[in-house]
């Protein structure tokens, strides 16, 4: 029997996403997600094929399911039996690995890696650099190699389409042995993100990726942006961490070091109060309390002020990092905007944009304005006049196909009967 299905994991630190494909062409045949893992009233929401995942309130035949999952390893039985009762568990034969996100691989990792003892032990080194992530990657890893041990588990990193990076885009200019000790440099996030939608913009304008310069725009309650020449990333706004970059749901992004001594010293603060300030009551919801993009447009559109002021800060820093990756790239082929806000928000994309007519930047407002629901609003779409010098695009993200293609392809090199 053809190996071709792969399953895909997103281990959070209480919950799992997850979706089942077949890779012959891509189509999903499950997906869902396990929420409030470690509480007293669990929720595991489990979409056959046809059912509509991204609606959760459609119905249709979703199943539900509401109890204790005490831990990762009872969460992901639960999915494991959801699956068997679609005749596709973790035993079926037509599965050919199980793909794992994991946020960080720091410089060891530059591609997709069939996991064992020594991956997983580098992934738990990696852990300082990305405390909240890898350790539920991690443990979603041990818990499907559980599950079936001779099934083969590969990782996919956030951070390996950013080790591309040149040594002047990616080292900070501290002193590097300092650095080098601590592995304090850019690693950059969303990096399935960015070579799916890079990749896929290409496909748009109907070239290959090593003839296109693309700057992708990942706009969702994390944002990033990324410069990409020829299929490569040269620079992303993400760093050491996600923090850094754009203005985003709750994180501030860029901000001088020197505000977290300041606030330490002056304002009493400890290291982890300065930690949380930023990550999770900045960006805009400090501003103006809301992070979620739809609602303060509709606070802008009221005349509310502290709304207008934080979509004005946000769409600041968008169009800084547009113009600076303008300027790496030398030559722009096309700018992509691409997740929650990037996909469905007309006034983010025309606003980032506006100004920058000199650059061959706009949109067309009937384009641009177009459908942000519905079958044509899940395809790649053109929003700028024709024959404009660099194209807009609407691209949607896939991050889980993304890791599934690197997953299937790693498989299909190293097991001849995968894909057979």
């Amino acid at each position: 029997m053809t190996a071709s299905r792969v399953l895909v994991l997103n281990s959070g630190s209480s919950s799992v996403k997850y979706r089942l494909l077949e890779m012959t062409d891509g189509s999903r045949l499950a997906s869902g997600i396990v929420e409030r893992i470690g509480e007293r009233q669990s929720r595991l929401l489990h979409f056959p094929a046809g059912a509509e995942s991204s609606d959760p309130a459609s119905g249709g035949e979703r199943r539900e399911r509401v109890e204790e999952f005490a831990d990762h390893d009872a969460a992901l039985r639960a999915v494991a039996e959801e699956l068997a009762a679609d005749g596709a568990g973790p035993d079926d034969p037509r599965l050919a690995a199980i793909g794992h996100r994991v946020v960080h691989g720091g410089r060891t990792f530059t591609g997709p890696v069939l996991v064992d003892d020594s991956v997983l032990r580098e992934i738990e080194r990696l852990i300082p650099l990305a405390p909240l992530h890898n350790p539920a990657n991690l443990t979603g890893i041990v818990t499907a190699r559980a599950l079936n041990p001779e099934l083969p588990q590969v990782a996919v990193f956030d951070t390996t389409f950013h080790t591309t990076m040149p040594e002047y885009a990616a080292r900070y200019a501290i002193d590097t042995a300092t650095a080098d000790e601590h592995r304090v440099r850019r690693y950059g996030f969303h990096g399935t993100s960015h070579a799916y939608v890079s990749r896929r913009t290409a496909e748009l304008l109907g070239r290959d990726p090593s003839e296109v310069n693309v700057i992708v725009l990942h706009l969702g309650n994390g944002a990033s942006a990324s410069a990409v020449r020829a299929g490569r990333c040269v620079d992303t706004s993400m760093g050491l961490t996600p923090l850094e970059g754009l203005v985003m749901g709750t994180r501030s992004g860029d901000v001088d070091p020197a505000v977290v001594f300041h606030l330490v010293r002056v304002a009493g603060m400890s290291p982890d109060e300065v930690d949380e300030l930023l990550n999770k009551r900045s960006g805009l919801v400090g501003l103006c309390g809301d992070n979620d993009m739809r609602e303060i447009r509709r606070r802008v559109d009221e005349g509310d002020e502290a709304a207008a002021l934080a979509f004005d800060i946000y769409i600041h820093r968008l169009k800084k990092y547009i113009g600076a990756y303008y300027a790496v790239l030398g030559t722009v082929d096309a700018v992509a905007f691409t997740a929650g806000v990037g996909e469905n928000s007309a006034p983010v994309r025309r606003a980032a944009l506006e100004g920058l007519e000199g650059l061959g930047l706009c949109v067309d407002d009937s384009r641009n304005d177009g459908p942000a629901a519905g079958p044509s609003a899940k395809e790649p779409r053109i929003v700028s006049p024709d024959g404009a010098r660099v194209a807009v695009a609407v691209v949607p993200t896939d991050e889980e196909l993304e890791i599934a293609q690197q997953t299937y392809a790693l498989v299909s090199e190293t097991d001849p009967a995968a894909g057979r």
